[in-house]
């Protein structure tokens, strides 16, 4: 099998997991790497043994041998990038959130369409082995119908050490970095919400930095959820039906173990290591993807990606946040 030739866009931290995750894929090669100054791009590059280092990432979208990029800017940078990408004739994976707002979403997914080209969020959460035995699992019926999921993502992070987490220029806050994780969850399980309650405290730069949400679904099913960039959380996931329930251990979106509790049964636990850092998984789908000719992954579909960007936009808007570049 014919190795599919990567590129990755930006040298941060999230760009050197998904690197160490590459190398040891034997169906990938990281081919190239491009950054916004050519010393980043060539500290980069010197890491991983990366054949092609690039001082911008024009030139890098440019290379005719790289197939597919993987975006790993901050939020802000995410629908610039992702269109450059693509009308450089790229396939393309873009770090979650996938964009700032829906309008953002639509317009790339848009593009995407008309250039018949693969587009995918990278949210990994979806392609995990635990997620892949949620799904049989709900869809079996075991825990009845599905009624409540409560789900919370939050670390704590400094000022000094994260400034992208707490920079609206950057599309901070705790809803878009981490908040994203189990509103994408609640959407896998129950589809996009019909009603939305929210709170959140806001921080000295003006973004979130703790936010609640309940989020009614189509046939009364509730999600609760929680998240913060300023406190720690217990980081794990309850799906409720009318016979039973699934924890998803902590950390549920990087997950390992699973609990299913089912009436007048035993407790069933699934313990399911992941290989790698877990980036494998992701990049692994959109190999499989780009292999088999499709334009986008069942796992993470365009529709829901834009769904959820509009969902995370009606909640900013009961909030009131904004950010500077919409």
């Amino acid at each position: 099998m014919s190795r599919i030739r990567w590129g990755i866009l930006g040298t941060g931290k999230i760009a050197h997991q998904f690197a160490a995750a590459l190398r040891r894929l034997p169906d990938a090669e990281l081919l190239a790497v491009g950054s916004r100054s050519a010393e980043s791009a060539g500290r980069f590059a010197d890491e991983f043994e990366v054949a092609r280092r690039y001082k911008n990432y024009a030139e890098l979208v440019s290379d005719p041998e790289v197939e597919v990029i993987y975006v790993a800017t901050p939020h802000s940078c995410h629908a610039e990038n992702t269109r450059l990408a693509l009308n450089a004739g790229k396939a393309v994976l873009c770090e979650k959130p996938f964009t700032i707002n829906a309008a953002q979403a639509h317009e790339v997914i848009k593009l995407a369409r008309e250039r018949k080209l693969f587009l995918m969020e990278a949210m990994w959460t979806r392609c995990f082995p635990t997620m892949k035995k949620l799904r049989e699992l709900l869809g079996a019926g075991a825990i009845g119908a599905l009624r409540q999921l409560t789900a919370d993502f939050g670390f704590r992070a400094e000022y000094q050490d994260e400034p992208r987490l707490f920079g609206p220029e950057f599309g901070g806050g705790a809803l878009l970095d981490v908040g994203v994780y189990p509103v994408s969850l609640a959407s896998l399980i129950f589809g996009p919400p019909k009603r939305i309650v929210s709170t959140a405290n806001f921080g000295p730069s003006g973004v979130d930095e703790e936010a609640a949400m309940i989020l009614t679904h189509g046939r009364g099913e509730m999600a609760v959820l929680h998240t913060a960039i300023r406190l720690d959380t217990a980081q794990e996931a309850i799906i409720t039906g009318t016979h039973g329930r699934i924890r998803i251990h902590s950390p549920w979106w990087r997950p390992t173990t699973m609990t299913l509790s089912r009436d007048s049964k035993s407790d069933e636990r699934f313990d399911l290591p992941l290989e790698g850092n877990g980036y494998e998984y992701e990049a692994q789908e959109v190999m499989d993807c780009l292999r088999s000719g499709k334009l986008e992954s069942p796992l993470m579909p365009l529709d829901e990606s834009l769904s959820i960007m509009e969902t995370l936009d009606a909640i900013r808007a009961q909030w009131g946040l904004k950010y500077p570049m919409e």
